[in-house]
């Protein structure tokens, strides 16, 4: 194994690298005496990532697997509710380990579970897809859809440590790697012009820089939330194309005429409508606009959205759960790197961030 980047420092925890990350999770089972321990798979990670995992794991010698269905559509309390039965049946208590070895579904969920049995247990996360790494390792949210709706239930929690090994990334399709990549594009939009430019040119799962660049927007993800961790002020930045990009994934995730899109594909529409709700807005120059439509446009598939569609996405702004006083706020940018918050939006302005992006 390569050697290890440096570990970045959380609110409480440590995100490690590579060989650096297992040895830790090897001393933390050694030193921290639990009782069990316990890992959250989906019926792929359990198929793909865990003989990986174990195979770094050389001193866990027992323990349970826990296992639930893939897809954002199984995120809800529900299954919640099967995990919390299966750790009572096993005889999981206050001193048990939970290490959640998936995607960003099997992070949020798997912590929310650890947050609430037995009133908090210590899990670890271990993602295995490029959205969990640069996304879900940092930051603390977890939690679970409800109705369909994003991320409605769920609370600010830390893990005991992420590990980041880019060897998952081998077993991802290519859909899936690109939905993490927009995440990375939007680190370098909201706060490092240079990083936007560089990922510009699409750098694949097998580029030997890859976990330079992931290091790189975990940092930036990382100074973004230790100013603000529960998102009063200055995290919302993190949220640029999210409130449109949640929408359009509600709405195609509960229509059944319309293509289920990953929740990267979806942030990607949701940050060019948003880049163009950011000309009206803030000030942001049509050419930028333009110039970060045509960077995603070159790695995402375009979608297209009806009159009835995008009256249904706008519908479902009205749950988005960062809204206050019944008003959609949105977070915007002035330019490259300069971000802009609580901008308040009208039907009007999105329905042409709408055209902007489906026009030629």
């Amino acid at each position: 194994m390569k050697k290890a980047l440096s570990a970045i420092i959380g609110e409480d925890y440590k995100v490690l690298f590579s060989e650096e990350a297992y040895g830790a999770l090897h001393s933390l089972l050694r030193t921290d005496n639990y009782s069990s321990v316990y890992i959250l798979v989906d019926n792929h990670t359990q198929i793909h990532c865990l003989p990986i995992f174990l195979g770094n794991l050389s001193e866990l010698k027992k323990f349970d697997v826990l296992k639930i269905k893939a897809g954002e559509e199984n995120k809800h309390l529900k299954t919640c509710q099967s995990i919390w039965q299966d750790l009572s049946k096993l005889g999981a208590d206050r001193k048990s380990l939970l290490i959640n070895l998936g995607g960003g579904v099997v992070t949020d969920l798997g912590g929310f579970v650890a947050a609430a049995f037995k009133r908090g247990i210590d899990f670890v996360n271990v993602p295995t897809t490029l959205l969990s790494m640069v996304d879900a390792s940092v930051g603390g949210k977890t939690g679970v859809d409800l109705g369909g709706l994003k991320n409605q239930i769920g609370i600010i929690t830390h893990p005991r440590m992420v590990i980041i090994d880019t060897n998952y990334l081998s077993t991802l399709p290519e859909n899936e790697y690109r939905s993490g990549y927009a995440e990375m594009l939007k680190h370098g939009i909201i706060c490092d012009k240079n990083y936007f430019e560089n990922l510009s040119q699409y750098k694949s799962s097998e580029n030997s820089d890859i976990e330079k660049y992931i290091h790189h927007s975990i940092l930036i993800k990382n100074a973004v939330v230790s100013k603000d961790l529960y998102e009063s002020n200055y995290r919302k930045i993190l949220n640029f194309g999210h409130t449109l990009g949640h929408a359009i994934e509600t709405h195609c995730l509960k229509n059944p005429q319309k293509i289920t899109l990953l929740h990267g594909e979806a942030i990607a529409i949701g940050m060019i409508t948003e880049t163009y709700l950011s000309t009206l807005l803030c000030g942001l120059e049509m050419a930028v606009a333009k110039e970060i439509k045509e960077v995603f446009l070159k790695i995402f598939p375009k979608s297209s959205f009806s009159p009835k569609d995008l009256g249904d996405i706008i519908n479902f702004l009205r749950h988005d759960k960062k809204n206050s006083h019944g008003k959609v706020k949105f977070a915007l940018i002035q330019g490259l790197g300069q971000p802009a918050i609580d901008i308040e939006v009208t039907t009007e302005n999105i329905k042409e961030a709408f055209d902007f992006y489906q026009k030629d």
